[in-house]
């Protein structure tokens, strides 16, 4: 089942994609995509139900995240080996986490800004997993029972602010537009192993990133427990697993960063694509 949200920014309204790929509106079923519609009983009753009763969604329209905002975006860094070799850091023993600005959240599709000074913004694409039921010193055996789905994330970096500024990952992660999450919520049903899902991202038709969650350090599972042992987690919150090799702090000879007038796309095998122009910071 897909799971998405369509419509203005900050008035999204629930919606599903069919077999077909037409969106259904959702919002005469559920008030959103957030809280017990993500839980075991609430994802089966929408499984239960025939798109076909549900009305059209009409005219071309925005799609926003797929989830209403979270309380925590989490994210994952250094988790894969080649990432953290071409990033000329040594392969974490621990997971590691940061949490992700709430003011970064958006839709797959809105423009992604440059801030204001910066020089290195750079592009990470990553499997973002979307919990369900709430979760809290989580034992890793049953830790994705409490997943609700996965969807695809842009884990936006400002490398210079992340890593020249005084050695706070957060405010390299955190500025406006630097969390695109979607287009859908593809439930855990149809994904029965999230570490077999190949991950791409192109900056102007270039390929720049080729990955499989196969080589993650640490997986899904694994890293749902840990998280839930120090930060309890709630239906609605995202956890970005962290980024494969490819990334603009890494290239050779020189690194290369996002420009005005670029474009970024980027998906993960069945979780759909992302596609976001980038722009100067108003």
């Amino acid at each position: 089942m897909k799971l998405l949200r369509v419509g203005p920014a900050g008035a999204e309204k629930p919606a599903m994609l069919d077999a077909e790929g037409k969106l259904r509106d959702l919002s005469g079923v559920v008030p959103d995509i957030a809280g017990e519609v993500l839980s075991d009983a609430g994802l089966a009753r929408l499984r239960a139900l025939d798109p076909r009763s549900l009305p059209l969604v009409s005219g071309e329209v925005r799609i926003g995240p797929p989830i209403a905002r979270p309380l925590n975006f989490v994210c994952i860094g250094l988790n894969y080996a080649d990432h953290a070799a071409e990033s000329n850091m040594p392969i974490p023993k621990e997971p590691i986490i940061f949490l992700k600005s709430l003011s970064a959240f958006q839709g797959p599709y809105d423009d992604v800004r440059i801030p204001r000074g910066s020089a290195k913004t750079d592009w990470e694409v990553e499997l973002g997993v979307v919990i369900g039921t709430k979760a809290r010193y989580v034992p890793e055996k049953d830790a994705l029972n409490f997943v609700a789905g996965y969807t695809v994330v842009n884990d936006v970096s400002e490398r210079e602010y992340q890593l020249e500024r005084g050695g706070t990952w957060d405010k390299g992660k955190g500025c406006d537009t630097f969390g695109p999450v979607g287009p859908w919520l593809v439930t855990r049903d149809e994904v029965p192993d999230p570490q077999a899902l190949d991950l791409w991202l192109e900056v102007d038709g270039k390929r720049m990133q080729n990955g499989n969650t196969r080589t993650m350090i640490f997986g899904v599972a694994k890293l749902v427990s840990y998280v839930s042992h120090f930060i309890t987690l709630h239906p609605g919150d995202i956890i970005a697993t962290g980024t494969p090799p490819g990334v603009g702090m890494g290239m050779k000879p020189e690194p290369v960063f996002l420009k005005p007038g670029q474009t970024m796309r980027l998906g993960i095998a069945g979780l759909g694509e992302q596609r976001q122009r980038v722009l100067a910071a108003e």
